[in-house]
């Protein structure tokens, strides 16, 4: 068997979950790579259920370094989905966050695609 007919082999037989597509989610869209990684997730994740929260308060609750937040914060502010107002409280600057209409609308859609997964794969388990 010649090498391209081993890897196409290989690709036909791979797992749904391992292609990122189960049975049924052929119709939806792929997975927002912008929160779909992990401390992105659970920035907007922590947003979605406080009206704000400040620089420490996230990075407290996520167990975040100060440069590793700022990066991510950033990636998500840049996409629309969360906004930082930046203001001083006597002379202590404070960063606050808050998830925006764009940013609870895309994790909603997140959420339903992997609860749609799960679903899936349940019922194919």
């Amino acid at each position: 068997m010649k090498k391209n007919t081993l890897a196409r082999s290989a690709r036909e037989a791979a797992s749904p979950l391992a292609t990122g597509m189960a049975p049924g989610l052929s119709r939806i869209e792929p997975l927002d790579p912008i929160i779909h990684e992990r401390m992105r997730l659970g920035i907007v994740s922590a947003l979605a259920v406080n009206p704000s929260l400040t620089f420490n308060e996230l990075k407290s609750i996520l167990k975040m370094s100060d440069g590793n937040l700022s990066v991510h914060a950033r990636k998500l502010e840049e996409a629309g989905y969360l906004v930082s107002k930046k203001y001083f409280v006597g002379r202590v600057p404070r960063t606050e966050f808050r998830l925006t209409d764009k940013g609870r609308r895309v994790l909603e859609r997140y959420l339903g695609h992997m609860e749609a997964l799960i679903r899936s794969v349940r019922k194919g388990g």
